[in-house]
C-alpha cells in the first residue's frame, strides 16, 4: 500500500497536467481530491497495519514497500523503497488528511482561476514528493522528496505568473533553499563514507547484513568529530527547508503564492521537513553536543526573533507567515535539548491550528474581495461568523489556551527544556533554564501578536475601503472574475467552510493523544514515538533506546523499570518533578492568558496603533542581506565574472582563435585566385626554385673538392 499512497496524487498531478484544460473545474477539482481521498485512506490502513505489526528486535514496528535496485555500484547500494515506522506514520497521516481538507478548500478557494488545472497538478506533485520524501528508507530517497518539495514551492510561490512579486518570491524561495540542500548532500556524503551505507534500516544485500547508519551511529565506537560534522550539515538543510536563522528570509515572501498552498506547503507540511530530517538521524545528532547546543540555541533565536516581527506585521499572511518561522524555531529547541518527540508533537498539532488559520485568512481574504491588510477590516465577525469561529479555536490553540492541542505540545516543549541535562551551563547558570525563558517569552509574545490579528480582522469597528497607511503591497490572487464583485464582506462557500470546521475540531482535540502523566495522561503519542527516537543521556553520553519511557528528560528500559523496585529517594524526586512541571504549566497558562489580555487591552481600545517602525520593517534584515550578499555577488557576477572572466577571457581566447585562423586563411587564399597564369606563374617560380637548389648544391660540391 505504501507505493500507491504515493502513486495515487501522482497520477492525479499528471491526468491534471496533461488533459486538464480540457476537463473542466469539476472534473479536475474531482480528480485532484480523490487522489489525494485515496492516499489517505491508504494511509489510515496502512499506519493500522503498521499498529498491528510484530515489534522486530529493536522494539521498532516497520513495514517496508521494496520498488527496485537503483543504484549499486560497488559498496553503494540504494533502493528505492519505503519504510512506514512510527515517525513517518505520524507524518502520513496528517500530511494527507490535512492535504486532502485543503484540497477541498482550494476547489472553492481558486474557482474561476485560469489556471486551474495547472494549480492542482502542482499541488497534486507536492503530495506525491512529500510522501516519499517521509516514506523513503534512505537519505537518497528522502532527498528525491526533499528536492521535489522544493521544486513544487518554487512552482506554487511563483503560481500568478504575471505578478513580478510572485516570480521574485519563488526565486528568492529556490536559491535560499539551494544554500541548505548543498549542506545536506555533503551530509549524505559523509555518512556514506563514515558508515558504508545511507539506509535507515539495517538490510541483507548480496548475502551480507549491512547495518543502518543510524544503528551504526548509536553505537559507541562511532567517532564524534563525524558525528558533529554530518550533524550541523543535516541541520544547515533544515534550516533551508524550515526557515531558521539566518535561511529564514524566504518563506515570509511565500505568502505570494494562493493560500491554500501557504496552509500546506508553508504551514503544515513542508516546512516540518527540516524538523523530520533532524528526528529520523536524531541518533546521529544526539551524539554531538555541540549540534545540539547549536540547534537549541538557532531555534529558540529564530522562536523569539519571528515573534517580535510578528507583532508589528499588517498583512494577514504575513503575521501568519512569522509565527510559522517562530513555532518552527519551537520545534528545534525541542529537538536541541534533545526532546525530539516533543517537537514532533508540535509538529503535528501545529498542522492542525496552523492550517486553520491560514485557510480562516484565505476565507477572509476571499470574503473580503481580496484584502489583506487587517488594518482595513474590523468588525467581520457578524458578516463570517464560521470563519470567526473557526479561527477563534486556531487563536485560542496556538496561544496555548488550556486543554487545546497547542496548549499541550507547546507545554511538553517548555518541559522538556527546562528539565533537560543536555545543555551545558552558562557562567554557573543553567543554560536550560535560559532557554525555557526564551521560549516562555515568546509564548507570551504569540499570543500577543495572534490576539493583535483577531481583534483588528473580527472585532471593534468597520473600516473597510479606509486608508490606513501604505499599501502592503498584495495583489489579487485571481479572483477578480468570479463574480464576487466589491461591496460588503460575505461568508465563503461550504467547500471553504467544511475544511475550517474539520481542522477546528482537530485542534480543539489533536492534543489529546500526548497529555503527560503529570496531568493524569498516559502520553500515547511519545511511548509510540520513543521506540525511533535516539535519547540524551545525563551528561551528553547518548544511547538508542529500542523500548523505555522517558522520565524527566533521562530514558529507562521498560522491563528494567518493570523488575525493578523503586527507592523511596526516587519517588521523592518523581514528586519533586511532577509538581514542577505542574508549576511551570500553570506558569505558562498564565503567560498564554496574559498575552491574550495585553492584546486586548492595547489593541481591543486602539486597534491601529503603531507598533514600532524596526519590527515593521523586519529588522530590515532583507535590506542587510541585500547589502552584504545580494548586491556583492551582483556586482562580483557583472564586473568580475562577465566584463573579465567571461567577455575578456572566455570570448577573448574563443574570438582570438577565430581571428588568428582568419588571418591565416586570408593569406593562404591568395594562393587560389583562379587565373591559370598565376598557376604557371607559380610553378614557373617553383621550378627555378627547384633548379637554383640544385645548382647551388652542385657548385657548393665541387667548390669544396
Amino acid at each position: 500500500m505504501l507505493k500507491w499512497i504515493t502513486l495515487a496524487p501522482l497520477i492525479g498531478a499528471i491526468i491534471n497536467g496533461l488533459f486538464g484544460k480540457r476537463l473542466g473545474e469539476k472534473v479536475v477539482g474531482a480528480i485532484a481530491c480523490l487522489s489525494v481521498g485515496v492516499s489517505a485512506i491508504l494511509a489510515f490502513a496502512s499506519f493500522s497495519q503498521l499498529l498491528n505489526a510484530t515489534p522486530g528486535a529493536d522494539g521498532v514496528r516497520r513495514v517496508t514497500d521494496y520498488f527496485f535496485t537503483w543504484i549499486s555500484v560497488g559498496n553503494f547500494h540504494a533502493d528505492f523503497a519505503y519504510l512506514l515506522d512510527p515517525l513517518s506514520g505520524i507524518y502520513i497521516l496528517f500530511i494527507t488528511g490535512v492535504g486532502l481538507l485543503i484540497h477541498i478548500y482550494a476547489t472553492g478557494y481558486m474557482h474561476g482561476d485560469p489556471g486551474y488545472y495547472r494549480f492542482f497538478a502542482y499541488l497534486n506533485l507536492f503530495m506525491f514528493m512529500m510522501l516519499t520524501l517521509v516514506l523513503g528508507d534512505n537519505l537518497l530517497v528522502l532527498f528525491v522528496g526533499w528536492e521535489g518539495v522544493g521544486l513544487c514551492s518554487y512552482l506554487l510561490i511563483g503560481y500568478f505568473i504575471k505578478w513580478d512579486v510572485a516570480g521574485d518570491a519563488a526565486k528568492k524561495a529556490f536559491i535560499v533553499n539551494r544554500i541548505g540542500d548543498f549542506g545536506f548532500m555533503i551530509a549524505t556524503f559523509l555518512v556514506f563514507t563514515t558508515f558504508g551505507t545511507i539506509s535507515f534500516v539495517t538490510k541483507n544485500i548480496g548475502g551480507h547484513e549491512v547495518a543502518s547508519f543510524l544503528s551504526q551511529a548509536a553505537s559507541p565506537a562511532v567517532l564524534i568529530g563525524s558525528t558533529t560534522a554530518i550533524a550541523l550539515l543535516l541541520f544547515v538543510g533544515a534550516t533551508g527547508k524550515s526557515a531558521q536563522i539566518p535561511l529564514f528570509v524566504w518563506l515570509p515572501d511565500a505568502m505570494a503564492g494562493p493560500t491554500p498552498v501557504s496552509a500546506l506547503i508553508h504551514a503544515a507540511t513542508m516546512v516540518t521537513a527540516g524538523v523530520y530530517l533532524t528526528a529520523r538521524c536524531s541518533a546521529v545528532v544526539v551524539k554531538s553536543p555541540t549540534a545540539m547546543l547549536i540547534i537549541a540555541l538557532i531555534g529558540a533565536a529564530t522562536a523569539i526573533f519571528a515573534a517580535t516581527i510578528g507583532l508589528a506585521q499588517n498583512d494577514i499572511k504575513k503575521v501568519l507567515a512569522y509565527s510559522t518561522v517562530s513555532q518552527l524555531g519551537y520545534m528545534f529547541l525541542a529537538c536541541g535539548v534533545g526532546a525530539f518527540v516533543a517537537g514532533i508533537f508540535h509538529v503535528m498539532t501545529h498542522a492542525f491550528f496552523k492550517a486553520l488559520l491560514f485557510l480562516g485568512a484565505g476565507s477572509v481574504i476571499h470574503g473580503t474581495h481580496e484584502e489583506q491588510d487587517i488594518r482595513k477590516m474590523g468588525g467581520l465577525r457578524k458578516y463570517m461568523p464560521f470563519t470567526f469561529g473557526t479561527m477563534f479555536v486556531g487563536w485560542l490553540a496556538i496561544s496555548g489556551f488550556p486543554l487545546l492541542s497547542g496548549f499541550f505540545s507547546k507545554d511538553e516543549i517548555l518541559w522538556r527544556t527546562w528539565s533537560t541535562e543536555a545543555m551545558p551551563p552558562v557562567l554557573g547558570f543553567p543554560l536550560s533554564k535560559i532557554l525555557w525563558g526564551v521560549a516562555a517569552l515568546t509564548a507570551l509574545l504569540t499570543a500577543v501578536y495572534m490576539t493583535r490579528m483577531m481583534v483588528l480582522t473580527f472585532f471593534g469597528s468597520e473600516r473597510f475601503g479606509k486608508a490606513q497607511g501604505d499599501d502592503h503591497g498584495h495583489a489579487s490572487h485571481g479572483h477578480d472574475d468570479h463574480g464576487h464583485g466589491h461591496g460588503k464582506p460575505h461568508e465563503s462557500g461550504w467547500l471553504m467552510v467544511g475544511p475550517l470546521v474539520v481542522l477546528a475540531v482537530l485542534s480543539l482535540v489533536g492534543g489529546w493523544v500526548g497529555i503527560p502523566a503529570a496531568m493524569g495522561g498516559s502520553n500515547h503519542f511519545e511511548h509510540f514515538l520513543e521506540p525511533v527516537i535516539a535519547h540524551v543521556q545525563p551528561h551528553g553520553e547518548a544511547t538508542h533506546a529500542a523500548t523505555g519511557s522517558e522520565s524527566h528528560g533521562a530514558p529507562v528500559a521498560a522491563e528494567q523499570h518493570a523488575a525493578t523496585p523503586v527507592a523511596p529517594a526516587a519517588k521523592a524526586e518523581e514528586a519533586h518533578g511532577t509538581s514542577t512541571e505542574l508549576a511551570l504549566t500553570g506558569l505558562s497558562v498564565l503567560l498564554g492568558l496574559l498575552g491574550i489580555t495585553v492584546g486586548f487591552a492595547v489593541f481591543g481600545k486602539k486597534p491601529l496603533t503603531q507598533m514600532p517602525k524596526l519590527l515593521e520593517d523586519k529588522y530590515k534584515v532583507d535590506e542587510l542581506y541585500d547589502e552584504v550578499v545580494v548586491h556583492p555577488i551582483e556586482t562580483l557576477s557583472r564586473e568580475g565574472l562577465w566584463k573579465v572572466v567571461d567577455v575578456k577571457l572566455i570570448d577573448g581566447f574563443v574570438n582570438g582563435a577565430a581571428r588568428l585562423f582568419g588571418g591565416i586563411s586570408g593569406i593562404l587564399r591568395y594562393t587560389q585566385t583562379g587565373f591559370a597564369r598565376n598557376y604557371a606563374a607559380v610553378i614557373l617560380l617553383g621550378a627555378v626554385v627547384i633548379l637554383g637548389y640544385f645548382i647551388v648544391q652542385f657548385f657548393g660540391i665541387h667548390l669544396h673538392l
